[in-house]
């Protein structure tokens, strides 16, 4: 059986943490940030997990995560 690969893009965006949860970081947070909320920009500093609907799915791109 051959290797399976990883998306290389998915691998640069989530991380599986030790209970089996992805973790990544929210978007819009780079440039063009004077446009923005200081409110909305806070809480785009933190990280977010990937509701378990959606699991499955990046379990296909990170078959070794």
């Amino acid at each position: 059986m051959p290797k399976v690969k990883t998306h290389s893009g998915a691998k640069k965006r989530f991380k599986k943490t030790a209970s089996g949860k992805f973790k990544f970081q929210h978007t819009h947070k780079r440039h063009l940030l004077t446009n923005r909320g200081k409110k909305r920009k806070r809480h785009l500093r933190n990280g977010a997990y990937v509701p378990p609907a959606h699991h499955h799915q990046i379990e296909i791109l990170l078959p070794y995560a």
